[in-house]
C-alpha cells in the first residue's frame, strides 16, 4: 500500500491505496491560516507538519494498512526555508503576497527585462507567483534572514524531508513558473547562480525515485521502514495518470482553485503574446515541457457563490441542489455568472491548443462534476470532444504512479480513468 499526501490550498487530504489503487484511506481537512510580519495571510506550516506527522502515525498504527510507500504532491509557488535542523526559519509566504515594485524593478533591471527572463524561463512576469522571487526578496530585504537558511525547499519536498529526514528538489516544482530554471538551456538560469542562491537550493532528485527509510520511532516494539519519494508539483502530477493511458493528442484542464489547461503536445516556444496572457510551461516528472495556461476560476466561482447566495437569500451549496430549477432569479444569477467564467476558460484554453492537432478535452477537479460548467464548455469547444474525466483522486494517482515499481508487484491497472463525454 500507498500513503498520498494531496496538499492543496484549502483542502489537506490523506489517501491509501491499496496495489489495485483502490483508496482505501481517505482524510480531508481544512486548517486555519495565520500571518506572516507584515501581517499577510499565510499557511500556518508548523500546523501542517504537525497534522502531516499525526495523519501518517494514525495510518502506520493501523492494522489494516501495511504501508510500504509514501509520496506528496502539493500546490506550487511556495518555499519552505529551513535551518541547519530541518525546521522552519521563515513564514511560508502566500504566493499571492504582493511583491514590492522596487524589487521587481531592480531585478528586471539587473537582469535584461521582464520579457527577455520570460521567455528564457517560461515563467509571466507574477511577483511572488514566481517562486525564484520569493528568495531574491528575502535576500535582499532579510539579509539576515537569508543567511539563516540551510535550503529553500518547495512545499511538496518540505512534506517529504517530514517523513525522510532527507533534502531534495525536484523538476516539476522548479519548473512551475518559478523563474529559476534555464528552459532553453534545460538548467538553473545565470541569475540564480549569480545570486548565490545555488547553495540554498537541495540537489535535485529524479522525481520517480525513493529512498528505503526507517523511521526513527518504534510504534508497538517494531521499527517502520517505506520507500519515501520526493514529492511532485500538484499540476504535474495531475497529469501523469493521462500520460500513461492516452496517447492520442489531448488538453487536460486540471480545475480546482486554478484551472490549469495543459498541453502535452504543444512543443512550440512561448511567444511574448503568449506570456502577455499568462501562458507558461510547466515540466512533467521527466524533464518535458508542457504549455500551460491559468485561470483563477475556482476562486472566482467561490466569491461568485458566496455573493450570489447572499444576494437571494440561499445556502452556500445551492448550485449542487435542486434549488436552481426552483428558483428562477437565482438560476439566471448563477447561469450569467457561469456563461462568463467559461468564455474566459475557453480564451485560456485556446491558447494552449494553438497550431496543435488536439481535438480531445479531458477536464478532471471539481468543474468536472459541474454539469452546467461542463456543458457550456462543449459548446464553446464544438470541433472537439469534451470529457469529464472520472478518476479517483487524480493528483494523488498521479503522486502515486512514478514509484510503482518499488511499493507494488502488481501491473498498474488498465481501468483507473473512465471518461464521460459530454453531449451537447
Amino acid at each position: 500500500m500507498i500513503a498520498i499526501f494531496d496538499i492543496g490550498k484549502t483542502n489537506k487530504k490523506c489517501f491509501v491505496f491499496d496495489e489495485d489503487y483502490q483508496i482505501v484511506f481517505e482524510k480531508s481537512e481544512q486548517l486555519p491560516e495565520t500571518t506572516d510580519e507584515d501581517g499577510d495571510p499565510c499557511e500556518d506550516v508548523n500546523l501542517l507538519a504537525d497534522w502531516v506527522w499525526n495523519t501518517f502515525l494514525d495510518i502506520l498504527e493501523d492494522e489494516r494498512f501495511m504501508i510500504s510507500g509514501v509520496n506528496f504532491t502539493t500546490y506550487g509557488a511556495s518555499f519552505v526555508c529551513v535551518g541547519e535542523n530541518g525546521k522552519p526559519v521563515l513564514p511560508l509566504y502566500n504566493y499571492l503576497k504582493p511583491f514590492p515594485e522596487n524589487l521587481k524593478k531592480q531585478f528586471f533591471d539587473t537582469y535584461d527585462g521582464a520579457e527577455k527572463m520570460s521567455l528564457e524561463t517560461a515563467s509571466p512576469s507574477l511577483g511572488s507567483l514566481n517562486s525564484g522571487l520569493q528568495l531574491y526578496r528575502i535576500k535582499h530585504q532579510k539579509p539576515a534572514d537569508f543567511q539563516k537558511i540551510r535550503y529553500a525547499l518547495h512545499l511538496p519536498q518540505y512534506i517529504a524531508s517530514l517523513i525522510s529526514g532527507q533534502y531534495f528538489s525536484d523538476i516539476t516544482s522548479i519548473g512551475c513558473h518559478t523563474m529559476l530554471w534555464d528552459f532553453q538551456k534545460n538548467g538553473y538560469h545565470e541569475w540564480v547562480k549569480r545570486e548565490g542562491l545555488i547553495s540554498k537550493l537541495a540537489p535535485i532528485r529524479d522525481s520517480d525515485s525513493a529512498e528505503w527509510v526507517p523511521i526513527p520511532i518504534s510504534l508497538g516494539g517494531n521499527y517502520h521502514a517505506f520507500y519515501v519519494s520526493v514529492g511532485l508539483h500538484d499540476s504535474s502530477a495531475a497529469l501523469i495518470p493521462y500520460l500513461a493511458y492516452f496517447h492520442e493528442p489531448f488538453v487536460l484542464i486540471s480545475t480546482g482553485t486554478w484551472n490549469i489547461s495543459l498541453n502535452p503536445f504543444n512543443t512550440n516556444p512561448l511567444t511574448p503574446e503568449e506570456l502577455a496572457q499568462d501562458c507558461l510551461c510547466y515540466l512533467t516528472f521527466q524533464g518535458k515541457p508542457v504549455k500551460a495556461s491559468r485561470l483563477f476560476a475556482g476562486y472566482e466561482h467561490d466569491q461568485a457563490v458566496k455573493r450570489i447566495a447572499a444576494q437571494h437569500g440561499v445556502s452556500e451549496d445551492f448550485y449542487l441542489t435542486n434549488q436552481l430549477s426552483e428558483n428562477w432569479g437565482l438560476s439566471e444569477s448563477y447561469l450569467n455568472f457561469m456563461r462568463q467564467l467559461v468564455e474566459k476558460q475557453a480564451v485560456s484554453t485556446k491558447l494552449v491548443l494553438q497550431n496543435t492537432p488536439v481535438r480531445r478535452i479531458f477536464v478532471d477537479g471539481g468543474f468536472s462534476k459541474n454539469e452546467i460548467f461542463m456543458n457550456l464548455l462543449a459548446r464553446a469547444f464544438p470541433h472537439a470532444e469534451v470529457f469529464a474525466a472520472e478518476v479517483a483522486q487524480a493528483t494523488a494517482l498521479g503522486a502515486a504512479l512514478p514509484i510503482h515499481r518499488f511499493w507494488n508487484e502488481k501491473p498498474v491497472p488498465q481501468n483507473l480513468i473512465l471518461l464521460k463525454k459530454v453531449n451537447v
